[in-house]
């Protein structure tokens, strides 16, 4: 039965209006309990026909879980998660939006279709479906053109099955590694967390999708790096870090939805903040789009946070900070909330605000169009391709340009420098396991865990599998040694003797993904230190006392510390790099790619209490008669080597000053002075000699991914608007000072071999979200 709106002349379906107009006319005709019905969702199978966690607490509350008759009765917002709950085939999971969708429409009143959400950061999650690499991995290739193919990618798989929303990108800054959802972010530098971000954004938007940014805001600054766990930042620092990520996306990626974090704030919860969500979102920044909640984070303000007595007081707290809708389910904006209007206690313009709000959204996406039907929003026929070659290649580049190589003796490293046929000894738990390549928002982490029948979905190959198709000539053996977090070293003797007797040892080692402590990377999977999991330390102790080359390689979803095995011959970091890690790693090893990844994410020397980030002021640093402890981590940021060489010359500024309002060009010359052809990351830096507040002594202005063929020179000119040295002051407003700046360009933070000094003039001047938001810059032959 295909079913189409009753109500097709009505104003709010007429397409010569705009969204906000319709909007208006459907709320109009709309009772109380239609309203508050759009601002929440249903999650139809949870609880019931799912078994494993994929949300946190979910135990909680899957008792309380309505039928979705009960919840479509009189409309509802949004549909939630009908892919990633539990395992369904493309076509299942079309036809099933399809019947969820004609069950709306024909339960309600005003047959108003719902937003269909889900989660897509390492690829759309559901079965089947290509798994990119991790955010942290996409931040190590420093490609926001790539980024944006992916996620244009992953938005077209999404819009043919009849989804409208995409939970991401994650824009927190990382403050501490040893938080759980590091592998989630975009790393350490806001710059590129930004930039990124907003790449991402504009391939989801372009397609249609609604990006939802994540985590607004604070999330990632947890006290001792706890999931959920309070935030202490003075909101100068929050305005000055963890902000400009998500101002950058809303400008200049376009997102339409926004996710609150569920953090507390100096003790006021971020979902029951209206200076945050309101104050800085809607009235400083201009945003028009959608707020919705992160799962259950309303209850939270009763259940965790303890700000409400009740749910429906909860809802009301929300409601007037700002969330427009709750997600996964409408338990706090629900009939508690219905009673609460009624009474008077909370005012029916708050409800109207925020369903205005999200009927535009649906008027935008083309659910009031007279002609909307539940079979035409998603496409027809059977042999939906979720995996296609397209998506994989994608994969792949993103994959082979985010391998970072840390250290090499250039004599192990590349493989191909060495005669087979070689003794190789592959050691480790993470040798050949693919799944360790994958997220822990990647299906095959994410669900699959509970549905051990499918295995991870999809086809992968583990380093173990893509080395030996790599190096046919060559012996090669695999031992696990150990687990990845168990303390079992029952396999360390049989490791131990492989390397001993190989030509070359590659020690695999890291992390697996999970949820809520059943991983040692991923949400709920906090660490108290950066020690490599379990007893791989001691595995890799006992293979460098060999004596027999070993190159370690670190597939982890944050960094771990590495200063004890210093002594290895090689050190290659892998951040998670999805369903084309193996081949992408391999490929690294043997010198059939030259890598190219930059740390987005510093690797600290010792595991203890030192995992401050690269944007440090002077007291930050190692000071000397002042503290014991030093910092100074074994590679900074943007650290990355490669299997040519390049050299930085000719540091050119257009002008000794730069005004206030105005800007310069900073070019530097790249060449490749090696023998084979590469690409390396560009990376220019500024420092504010003096302002009101401490500065950090170096923080990235720009940057440029620059491919060279071996002997060729590249000019990268950036063009740096003063707006881009601007700085949150004491009094809370961000400021441009006149004074000296200094400028320095180079391959990392720890190597930037070209300096030069400018004065910024001209009066001060106070700069808001009009401001120069990026730098951009122009690669051109030198």
């Amino acid at each position: 039965m295909t079913v189409v709106h009753p109500v097709g002349r009505s104003p709010w379906t007429d397409r010569a209006l705009d969204p906000g107009a319709r909007a208006d006319a459907l709320l109009a005709a709309m009772t109380l309990e239609e309203k508050i019905a759009q601002l929440g969702s249903v999650w139809h199978g949870f609880g019931v026909e799912s078994t494993g966690d994929v949300a946190p607490m979910q135990e909680v509350f899957a008792a309380g879980q309505r039928s979705l008759e009960t919840a479509v009765a009189h409309g509802i917002g949004h549909l939630t998660r009908v892919f990633g709950t539990r395992p369904v085939t493309a076509e299942q999971g079309r036809d099933r939006v399809v019947e969820m969708q004609r069950a709306v429409v024909e339960a309600s009143r005003l047959a108003i279709p719902a937003i269909v959400h889900e989660e897509c950061l390492t690829g759309f999650t559901t079965l089947g479906a290509t798994v990119y690499p991790s955010a942290l991995a996409w931040a190590a290739t420093f490609d926001p053109e790539l980024v944006e193919r992916m996620s244009t990618a992953i938005a077209a798989d999404m819009r043919a099955v009849g989804v409208h929303q995409g939970l991401s990108p994650v824009l927190d800054v990382v403050r501490d590694y040893r938080w759980g959802r590091v592998e989630e972010t975009l790393g350490e530098d806001p710059y590129v967390v930004a930039t990124l971000g907003a790449a991402y954004v504009k391939g989801l938007e372009k397609q249609g999708i609604v990006a939802t940014l994540k985590h607004f805001a604070g999330y990632s600054a947890s006290r001792a790096a706890r999931n959920h766990g309070p935030v202490a930042m003075g909101p100068r620092e929050l305005r000055e870090v963890i902000l400009p990520s998500f101002e950058t996306a809303l400008r200049l990626g376009g997102a339409r939805s926004v996710m609150n974090s569920y953090s507390e704030i100096d003790g006021v919860p971020v979902a029951a903040d209206p200076a945050l969500l309101t104050g800085i979102l809607r009235d400083e920044w201009g945003f028009e789009g959608v707020v919705v909640s992160d799962y259950w984070s309303i209850p939270f303000l009763q259940t965790m946070h303890r700000v409400a007595a009740d749910n429906a007081e909860a809802g009301a707290l929300a409601l007037e900070a700002g969330i427009d809708v709750e997600l996964p389910d409408a338990i706090a904006y629900g009939e508690g909330l219905t009673e609460l209007v009624r009474a008077g206690r909370v005012p029916e313009e708050l409800v109207d605000r925020a369903a205005r709000r999200v009927l535009r959204q649906k008027a935008e996406l083309g659910l009031l169009d007279p002609d909307w039907t539940p079979e035409a929003s998603v496409a027809a026929g059977q042999g939906i391709d979720f995996d296609a070659p397209a998506n994989r290649e994608i994969a792949r580049d993103l994959a082979e340009r985010s391998i970072i190589l840390l250290a090499n003796d250039t004599g192990t490293l590349p493989l191909t420098l060495g005669a087979p046929p070689r003794r190789i000894a592959v050691i480790g738990p993470c040798a050949d396991d693919p799944q360790a390549f994958m997220g822990c928002y990647s299906y095959p982490n994410h669900v699959l865990p509970d549905y051990p029948q499918f295995g991870i979905g999809l086809p992968a190959d583990s380093l173990w599998t893509a080395l030996r198709a790599e190096l046919p000539d060559d012996s090669l053996t695999l031992e696990t040694g150990c687990p990845i977090r168990d303390e079992d070293r029952s396999g360390f003797a049989a490791a131990i003797d492989a390397a001993a007797a190989a030509d070359i040892c590659i020690a695999v080692v890291g992390d697996r993904a999970g949820l809520f402590g059943r991983g040692t990377s991923g949400e709920g999977c906090d660490v108290p230190d950066l020690s490599l999991p379990g007893v791989q330390g001691e595995l890799l102790d006992q293979l460098l006392d060999t004596g027999t080359p070993v190159v370690v390689v670190v597939v982890s979803g944050r960094p771990y510390a590495l200063g004890a095995y210093s002594s290895a011959a090689a050190l290659v970091q892998a951040f998670m790099p999805g369903e084309e890690g193996g081949a992408a790693i391999a490929g690294v090893l043997t010198g059939r790619i030259n890598p190219s990844g930059k740390l987005p994410v510093q690797v600290p020397r010792e595991p203890g209490g030192q995992p401050g980030t690269y944007l440090q002021p002077p007291l930050g640093a190692f000071s000397e008669g002042v503290s014991n402890l030093d910092p100074t981590p074994m590679f900074g940021f943007g650290h990355g080597l490669s299997y040519t060489s390049y050299v930085y010359d000719e540091f050119e500024v257009s002008s000794p000053a730069l005004p206030t309002d105005g800007a310069v060009e900073v070019s530097v010359r790249v060449r490749n002075t090696g023998t084979r052809d590469g690409a390396e990351i560009v990376q220019l830096y500024a420092h504010d000699v003096q302002a009101e507040v401490t500065r950090p002594v170096h923080q990235l202005a720009g940057f440029a991914r620059v491919p060279l063929a071996a002997g060729a020179a590249a000019r990268v000119t950036f063009t740096l608007h003063a707006d881009r040295t601007s700085y949150v002051g004491r009094d809370l407003r961000r400021v441009v000072d006149p004074g000296a700046l200094e400028l320095f360009a180079g391959p990392s933070v720890t190597e930037l071999p070209c300096t030069a000094t400018v004065d910024l003039t001209g009066p001060r001047r106070y700069v808001g979200p009009e401001r120069v938001l990026h730098t951009p810059v122009v690669v051109s032959p030198a």
